[in-house]
């Protein structure tokens, strides 16, 4: 039986950024987001929602064809707390098709994209998501 998923992603959209290209980066990552705009400080807020495990699809295959599996599921145990996992992604890594992971600020100049999954079984979602890869 399959624990209820939900994925909320924030990202900030700067006034020098096209939001077209900021919703192609969420695409790249998550199936049937819904989207919402909000006002911010600069520019304004792109939330994105899904809900169920099969919304991950993409963002599974990404780890595996990137060949990042062993290193993204330590990096997601380390993001778990309690039913959650929050993470933060590389906005223009996103856009190109591919997954980085990022700190909330440093190292992704525009912002990153916040990933805030919630589960009722976090442990095997991540074991579903980034599968150990298979030893020569």
């Amino acid at each position: 039986m399959e624990a209820a998923v939900t994925i909320h992603m924030e990202v900030d959209v700067n006034p020098t950024e096209d939001e077209e290209k900021v919703k192609k980066a969420i695409i790249n990552l998550l199936d049937n987001p819904v989207f919402t705009v909000e006002p911010a400080f600069i520019g304004f807020k792109l939330r994105a929602d899904a809900n169920g495990q099969n919304s991950l699809i993409k963002f599974r295959s990404l780890l595996r064809n990137d060949r990042i599996r062993d290193a993204a599921r330590k990096m997601l145990y380390r993001a778990t707390y309690d039913n959650k996992i929050s993470f933060y992604l590389n906005k223009q890594v996103a856009f190109a098709g591919h997954i980085s992971f990022s700190e909330e600020s440093a190292e992704s100049p525009l912002g990153p994209i916040h990933v805030v999954i919630e589960t009722g079984a976090p442990k095997q979602l991540v074991e579903w998501l980034a599968e150990k890869s298979e030893k020569k």
